[in-house]
């Protein structure tokens, strides 16, 4: 009976997916789980003279918490990246939401073409191509100079935080249009129209119904941007400067210069349990105002 069950099983369709995905779940195991599992382990070891010490200890966390400096790290990390979100996600539903229903259908794949150029080039060139734009002598400050607005240039907009959210909410603008723009075509039309005829104005047809429709791809957005900002490298690194330097690149620090592989991974580890709240706060926050336009 057994044997019958399990040959049964074999000629199933469940076991030829099982099948079909199994070497993927264990290329996905051994390049994600495997790295992850090995920075917490890494997390609660000590680390010694050129050497780590495999004995179980808590100080690696008291340290990061307890620093002010790694603190602070921490905080402008997620505040920067909260912003670059914000910037993001505002300034991407206007170009979605003029595509969706001010495009003519024919011409919506040429918008969504050219949303998308930014993918053509490298990530480090546009990161670099902000830098000489954002430059003491570039385009900005020669435009500012040039129209009378300053008498010199301006400094506060390079080697800072400003610098990196304004490459950050550039480099991940495509990101956050596309979702945004699909929860808006999945929009039946004749919502709005119910909404017109009841008498709705058109700002509160958008508050009532476009809005809370859209909302699965605003979160997906808000996502999508969020998660990777957080841990940027690049950026902060090169248009940052010692004031715009994020977790990242303390990780980097702990890791190659101090030679400290469990601080690092215990800062990892908090970063990413960061990450992991703030993302389930936002979904919590998105069923909750459904639920009320409900």
């Amino acid at each position: 009976m057994q044997s019958r069950g399990k040959a049964r099983f074999r000629g199933s369709e469940a076991a030829n997916g099982l099948a079909m995905i199994s070497p993927t779940a264990l290329y996905a195991t051994l390049l994600l789980a495997a790295p992850l599992v090995t920075i917490f382990l890494y997390s609660f070891w000590t680390d010694g003279y050129l050497t780590i010490v495999h004995e179980f200890t808590l100080q690696n966390y008291i340290d990061v918490w307890s620093n002010e400096a790694f603190r602070a790290v921490m905080l402008r990390s997620l505040g920067v990246s909260l912003a670059v979100t914000a910037v993001t996600v505002l300034t991407a539903f206007p170009v979605a939401y003029f595509v969706s229903f001010h495009v003519h259908p024919s011409k919506k794949s040429l918008w969504l073409f050219l949303i998308t150029i930014p993918f053509w080039t490298s990530y480090l060139i546009r990161v670099f191509l902000w830098k000489v734009i954002l430059g003491y002598n570039g385009v900005v400050n020669s435009g500012l100079m040039g129209l009378g607005i300053t008498d010199e240039p301006v400094t506060f907009i390079l080697y800072n935080v400003n610098s990196v959210i304004i490459t950050l909410a550039h480099a991940y603008a495509p990101f956050a249009i596309l979702p945004i723009f699909v929860a808006l075509e999945k929009i039946d039309r004749s919502f709005l129209e119910a909404g017109r005829d009841l008498g709705e104005s058109p700002f509160m047809t958008f508050i009532r119904v476009t809005l809370p429709l859209a909302m699965p791809g605003v979160i997906s957005s808000v996502l999508i941007v969020f998660i990777p900002t957080i841990g940027d490298y690049v950026t902060p690194l090169l248009v940052g400067g010692p004031e715009g330097r994020m977790v990242a690149n303390l990780i980097e620090l702990s890791y190659k210069k101090l030679d400290n592989y469990p601080m690092g991974s215990a800062i990892a580890i908090s970063a990413m349990g960061i990450v992991v709240a703030v993302s389930l706060l936002f979904l919590f926050l998105n069923r909750r105002y459904l639920k009320g336009g409900k």
